[in-house]
């Protein structure tokens, strides 16, 4: 094995060695995913949140990822993935965990209604 080869294999090893274990992907495209799907929400489930579809950006086009339940987060609130458009552009925004001072529309570890989206059917952003 040559010394070059030698010094690449160890640059790409330090290099990944130095990449923080949470590394965040920003996802970032010049138009606008698909129009959301209409899902129907099953009955509310005690302990749990809604999580609606949402379009995920895979292999270079929109794929429809459907409504999950999660394990809910007392005195949290789940808020959708989502697209929002800045500059002229879309940027992918994951769906999180938010804490509420007090919001009974919310699931909050059995208390609520059981969902995180004000119990629309609409996958994402027709909750405001």
């Amino acid at each position: 094995m040559s010394m070059r080869s030698v010094l690449l294999y160890a640059l790409i090893a330090m290099s990944s060695a130095a990449m923080p274990a949470a590394a965040q992907i920003s996802i970032n495209i010049g138009f606008a995913p698909p129009s959301p799907r209409y899902e129907v929400i099953p009955a509310p489930r005690v302990g749990f949140a809604w999580a609606p579809g949402y379009w995920h950006w895979e292999n270079q086009r929109h794929i429809w990822r459907n409504g999950r339940w999660i394990e809910a987060r007392p005195g949290s609130h789940w808020v959708a993935d989502r697209w929002e458009t800045r500059d002229g552009r879309h940027h992918y925004k994951p769906g999180k965990w938010e804490r509420v001072a007090d919001r009974g529309d919310r699931d909050q570890g059995g208390k609520g209604k059981g969902h995180g989206n004000k119990g629309k059917g609409w996958a994402k952003g027709h909750d405001r």
